[in-house]
């Protein structure tokens, strides 16, 4: 198995009221084969055997589904393939690569915790504020009780695949997650267990999106690092699903 020298620029940061740095670090034995993630343990095993406190970063099923590996790649979120979380970025497809730096997700909405760790909770607030459906408790209905056509199931289960990452707000140059709600407000708007819901829902999460977050300004730059491949369409819905709310009742 070939075996490559990879000279890692890394951010250094003890906690949220640290300035935080680059330090240089070099793997000598990392393959083509390695993720980001493996990269990155290699590493952790060279510093803890040297003494140093190892990196800390985010993982955990190392599949694409969570959205939890997020983390920039020379200035790119996630890397430089495109639509893949960090997880699955491999060396193997960066080229004649010897050199790499590695940073947290970068934006204001994305205070660091420690080195790459950064804390996504803005965007377990705009779920809260209107993420969720009203569902009657008790037994199983019937799978016909609810009726959803084909095409509308697949265009909602299309945009429910949104994993949350936080990437697009990192590419994003005003900060924005409106690729991420709108997805959210996409999916719900299809299907008829948010309806009773749907004017409430628009408003809230446009108000928790202006509290947390930047001004869209379509740029685009979302759409290209989304793992789930969200299209931009998925804006427009965070507008009109504000609109709807405003002019057809919350309730409505």
């Amino acid at each position: 198995m070939s075996t490559m020298r990879v000279e890692i620029e890394i951010w250094r940061q003890e906690g949220p009221e640290d300035r935080g740095a680059f330090e240089t670090h070099v793997v000598e034995d990392a393959t083509p084969e390695m993720s980001l993630l493996e990269l990155l343990d290699r590493l952790n095993d060279q510093l803890a055997e040297q003494g140093i406190e190892p990196i800390a970063f985010e993982s955990d099923c190392r599949e694409g589904v969570c959205g939890a590996c997020g983390v920039t790649v020379d200035d790119r979120p996630h890397g430089p393939v495109p639509n893949t979380p960090s997880c699955r970025q491999h060396l193997r497809a960066f080229g004649n690569i010897s050199r790499l730096r590695i940073e947290p997700l970068r934006s204001a909405a994305f205070p660091v915790i420690r080195d790459l760790v950064v804390d996504r909770s803005a965007m377990d607030r705009v779920i809260e504020a209107g993420g969720t459906v009203d569902v009657a408790a008790g037994t199983a209905p019937d799978a016909d009780d609810l009726l959803v056509g084909h095409d509308d199931a697949e265009v909602a289960l299309d945009f429910a695949a949104c994993i949350g990452c936080g990437a697009c707000v990192a590419a994003c140059p005003n900060g924005a997650a409106h690729l991420f709600a709108g997805a959210k407000l996409a999916h719900l708007a299809l299907i008829p267990h948010g309806k009773m819901q749907r004017g409430e829902r628009g408003h809230a999460v446009l108000n928790e999106l202006d509290a947390e977050f930047g001004p869209c300004s379509t740029y685009g730059e979302c759409v290209t690092v989304c793992p789930a491949g969200i299209p931009l369409e998925a804006v427009a819905a965070v507008h009109r699903e504000g609109l709807r709310g405003l002019f057809r009742g919350r309730a409505d």
